[in-house]
């Protein structure tokens, strides 16, 4: 099956403007995204990418970025064995809920290999989502990450 989406969201005590940091920050995405620091001008149109070390894991273009609202973009990774027609796309949504905000991420143009049903990994989207932004949650109302958790 093609076009499959995940979709998480998580409800953090914080302000817009502080997810919004947390997200387009490379100091900040290092800490919470599995070492991962995030790189762009933060314009429609602009190159995103995603390095560890100083070696690029991930990239894409900036398809949409209306700061403490929207950031959209394609998203590529260097494992991807995937032949895809197109890259798949990530979509934050930040909505500020009197001194909560629902952040909403929508992953689409997904394949079934992307989907990882071993709860024991953080491969696939279902599995890494979900760690990524509960460190960056835990990260924001605490000012600390989440212990490793694998050995």
């Amino acid at each position: 099956m093609e076009n499959l989406k995940f979709v998480y969201v998580t409800y953090i005590e914080t302000t817009t403007k502080k997810v919004w940091e947390a997200l387009t920050n490379g100091d900040l995405t290092e800490q919470y995204f599995f070492g991962s620091r995030v790189d762009s001008e933060w314009k429609e149109g602009s190159k995103i990418t995603y390095s560890r070390g100083s070696k690029v894991t991930d990239w894409g273009q900036i398809l949409t970025c209306e700061p403490e609202k929207k950031l959209s973009y394609t998203w590529i990774n260097k494992w991807d064995e995937e032949e895809r027609q197109e890259p798949t796309i990530a979509t934050f949504l930040l909505k500020e809920m009197n001194g909560t905000v629902r952040l909403t991420l929508r992953h689409e143009n997904l394949k079934d290999a992307d989907i990882v049903e071993d709860e024991d990994t953080f491969v696939g989207f279902n599995n890494g989502w979900p760690a990524i932004l509960s460190n960056l949650k835990t990260m924001l109302e605490t000012g600390r990450t989440l212990p490793p958790v694998i050995s």
